[in-house]
């Protein structure tokens, strides 16, 4: 029986992949981000998961305003690097695990989540970013990856608690999965933390609510899982948002859970840039 051993919460800064396609990673700027870095990659190295679901949000190259799902499964093989239009990021494609997706989705529809199946897409720095940050630069990705996109680009996102739920029955899905090859799953949420990259407030950061985030994520989940649109994009500005991407995370881990490592850093590419590896007792 397939079952969730860990989660991390991680950002999804752009600029981070930049740094490390570059090998910027020991520059006086990227040092203080990337020493934080490197007691996960230790961590995750050790786990050796058998395939990571990662969720993240697409960032109009697999789907654009004209069709928005709220949760997208992707089902495919393989998921190509997108252009975002500088070429692909110079990483491995993206393998995927069709035979649990397709579990997934099964199990997920008839739990009532009414999941957009996608069976072609384009994965782009919000998958690949995290890949990079948890794995380094090697030849292929060391495990599938079951890509779960949400929508917080399009009014209105799911709330919080939504996502929360989705994270417990994704892993109910999981436990009744009785394939091979994805025994020990890790899960990803991606996204955040506070930062806005337009209008009056552009550049804002708010350490003090994302700490206490990371404080209710880890104690009190399913409060933090209350918070709404509106203290989301009064506290961490509209792209802090992405936080409730963690919160599928979260949801899929034990109610008690073991913090292994906590690392933030100010700023990285006007972003508070937010690590948390939480693992189940």
């Amino acid at each position: 029986m397939a079952r969730i051993v860990a989660g991390v919460g991680c950002s999804h800064v752009p600029a981070v992949g930049v740094a490390i396609d570059r090998g910027l990673t020991a520059d006086e700027y990227w040092a203080p981000y990337f020493a934080g870095v490197e007691p996960a990659r230790a961590w995750m190295a050790e786990l050796r998961p058998d395939v990571c679901i990662v969720v993240y949000n697409d960032h109009a190259s697999a789907f654009s305003l004209e069709v928005v799902p709220t949760f997208a499964l992707g089902l495919a093989a393989e998921f190509p690097v997108a252009d975002e239009g500088y070429g692909p990021r110079p990483v491995p494609p993206v393998l995927g695990h069709p035979e649990l997706a397709w579990h997934l989705a099964e199990s997920l529809i008839l739990d009532e989540f009414d999941l957009t199946l996608v069976n072609e897409m384009a994965v782009d720095h919000g998958l690949t970013v995290p890949l990079s940050v948890l794995f380094g630069q090697p030849e292929a990705w060391p495990c599938p990856v079951v890509p779960l996109a949400v929508n917080v680009i399009q009014y209105p996102p799911p709330t919080g608690r939504r996502c929360f739920r989705l994270g417990q029955a994704l892993r109910r899905a999981v436990e009744s999965y009785a394939g091979a090859g994805a025994e020990r799953v890790a899960i990803l949420g991606t996204g955040g933390m506070s930062h806005q990259l337009h209008g009056q407030r552009a550049g804002l950061i708010n350490v003090d609510f994302d700490h206490a985030f990371l404080d209710g994520l880890v104690a009190d989940p399913e409060a933090v899982a209350g918070i709404s649109h509106t203290e989301y994009l009064r506290e961490a500005g509209a792209e802090g948002i992405e936080l409730v991407m963690w919160l599928v995370m979260r949801g899929a881990l034990d109610p008690e859970v073991t913090e292994v490592h906590r690392a933030t850093h100010v700023p990285t590419s006007n972003t508070h840039n937010g690590l948390l590896v939480l693992e189940n007792r």
